[in-house]
């Protein structure tokens, strides 16, 4: 622990960046591997930024003897964590029906396909819908919490640098 301590401020803030982002990513693939709810297209979206964030997150940890490096890894990982909370926004809003998904899985079929069109178009729909929630938590789903949680991790990480900059 007084090694951790001895680190500079961008690098323990990198390992907080992919501490979290791990975190939310093992959540989702608790979900979807220990209780079988299958992800759709747009959840894999989220993932990415999550996986991003986690590398920049421990290249930052790495890069404790270069603080440039580490800082910049560590905008990167904010970058990354703020963009997948911005995708669960969207996702969520999917969801609650604010405005159309993608139409890949969002179930709505095209008008004016001619009949073998459709039964083309059926059967090679994705079954994961993104405009049904597999899971929801005080009424928020799993693409809500994906975007408070992400929020407020960039928030923390981002005001970690703030404060580093002012003083």
């Amino acid at each position: 622990m007084a090694s951790l301590q001895r680190l500079p401020l961008p690098s323990l803030l990198g390992l907080l960046a992919a501490l979290g982002s791990g975190f939310l990513l093992g959540c989702a693939l608790f979900f979807q591997y220990g209780m079988g709810l299958a992800p759709c297209e747009m959840c894999h979206w989220q993932r990415w930024p999550h996986i991003l964030a986690i590398l920049a997150g421990l290249g930052a940890f790495a890069a404790s003897s270069n603080r440039r490096l580490a800082l910049g890894l560590l905008l990167v990982a904010i970058v990354a964590i703020a963009t997948t909370s911005a995708l669960g926004v969207f996702h969520a809003g999917v969801e609650y029906r604010w405005w159309a998904g993608p139409q890949a899985c969002s179930g709505t079929i095209p008008t004016g396909l001619s009949p073998e069109e459709l039964k083309k178009y059926l059967f090679g729909a994705k079954m994961v819908r993104c405009d049904e929630p597999a899971w929801k938590l005080a009424g928020i789903s799993m693409a809500g919490w994906n975007a408070i949680l992400s929020a407020a991790l960039a928030i923390v990480l981002a005001s970690g640098i703030s404060r580093r900059a002012r003083s």
